[in-house]
This record gives C-alpha cells, sequence and structure tokens, in this order.
C-alpha cells in the first residue's frame, strides 16, 4: 500500500463515524470528477466549453439578439444554374475561420447571381481556439513564446537516457539462406604432383 492510501485509509478509519453519508458521496463524486479531469484533461474542458458557447450564440441569433454593427455582410458571386432569386434573407447557421478570425453565418441570400451572407465575429471560438493550441504546444518541444525555453524533462530524457530499438522479423516470407561454399586448403598437408620436364627430342 502506498502512502497515500494509508493516509487516507487512516484518516477514513478515525473519522468515517464522524461523516454524514450525504458528505463522504459528496467527497466520492469531487474524486471522480478529480479522475475525469486527469483523464480528459484541458482537451475536453476546452471542447465542453466550446460546445456551450457555441449553443448559446446559435440561439442568441435564432432570437434575432444581434445589433446590425456586429454584422459583416459578404457578397459572393455564384454562377448557379436554374437557381431562383429569393427577396428575403433565411438563417443558416455555420461557421468558417478567415485569416485567423472566426465567424459565424447568420443568415443568407441569392440574388442575381450574387450569394449575400451575413456573418458575425465569434470572439469566445477564436479565444478557445488560442487557448486549445496553447495547450496542444505543450506537449510538443517548440515552446510557445519567446520566454519559455521547453521542457527541461523532456531534454533530460532524450539526452542522457539510453534508448535500443531492435528489428527482429517475425515470418520468413521471401527470405532465402545462402550457402558459400569455401575451400578449404592446407599449404603443409598439400600434395601435389611435380611436372616432369618435357620429353627431349
Amino acid at each position: 500500500m502506498t502512502v497515500p492510501q494509508l493516509i487516507l485509509t487512516k484518516f477514513f478509519h478515525t473519522y468515517g463515524s464522524l461523516f454524514p453519508n450525504a458528505l463522504k458521496r459528496i467527497i466520492s463524486i469531487f474524486l471522480v470528477f478529480l479522475l475525469l479531469l486527469n483523464t480528459l484533461g484541458f482537451y475536453g474542458l476546452l471542447q465542453g466549453l466550446r460546445y456551450k458557447t457555441t449553443l448559446e450564440l446559435v440561439q442568441r441569433l435564432d432570437n434575432d439578439r444581434y445589433s446590425t454593427e456586429e454584422t459583416i455582410l459578404l457578397k459572393i458571386p455564384v454562377a448557379v444554374p436554374y437557381q431562383i432569386d429569393s427577396e428575403d434573407y433565411e438563417r443558416v447557421d455555420g461557421e468558417f475561420e478567415h485569416q485567423g478570425e472566426f465567424y459565424r453565418l447568420v443568415k443568407q441570400k441569392y440574388q442575381n447571381d450574387t450569394l449575400f451572407m451575413v456573418c458575425i465575429k465569434d470572439h469566445t471560438s477564436k479565444r478557445i481556439e488560442q487557448a486549445l493550441t496553447d495547450y496542444v504546444k505543450t506537449f510538443t518541444d517548440k515552446p510557445i513564446d519567446a520566454k519559455h525555453s521547453g521542457k527541461v524533462a523532456t531534454n533530460l530524457v532524450k539526452d542522457y537516457l539510453p534508448s535500443c530499438v531492435t528489428i527482429n522479423t517475425i515470418s520468413t516470407g521471401w527470405n532465402s539462406e545462402l550457402v558459400f561454399a569455401i575451400k578449404k586448403y592446407d599449404l603443409l598437408n598439400h600434395e601435389q604432383s611435380i611436372a616432369s620436364p618435357p620429353p627431349r627430342t
């Protein structure tokens, strides 16, 4: 048993009767929440926050609770055959990113071979995306900014702990064994016939 486990068991054994069951449940829920936060991490928290802010912004746009000063009108020339011109805008939902800025689509209409799209800047999505990219950069060796020198522990592990890579074959596949014939010569025990001189004529 580890030291924290011994401390917790001693604490609950000594003071367990003083705590009502409701407090034990609250502590259990808190510990499960802490485990989920450790498992999902900051990424899960940011994704949940992004989902919540997206729902709030879509509800705000559905109820027309935005000012015209916030909107941006995009005119995109589109030549689509058999497209019927529309007089009024229709509500659409979607988002896109352009040059680091996030935009949420509000409404659109098609008229005279031009698509008119009304958008609104989404500042909260930009902040969440920036926090997410900063969080992901902490897992790489590249510093987030010039002041951050990198992870010292990662560099120490890479520099001073040996790493070994081995490759083992599982099947022979197309391998074939090469057999080399080696002729053995022994100069001491070598008998060679002495050539006689050519016959004289």
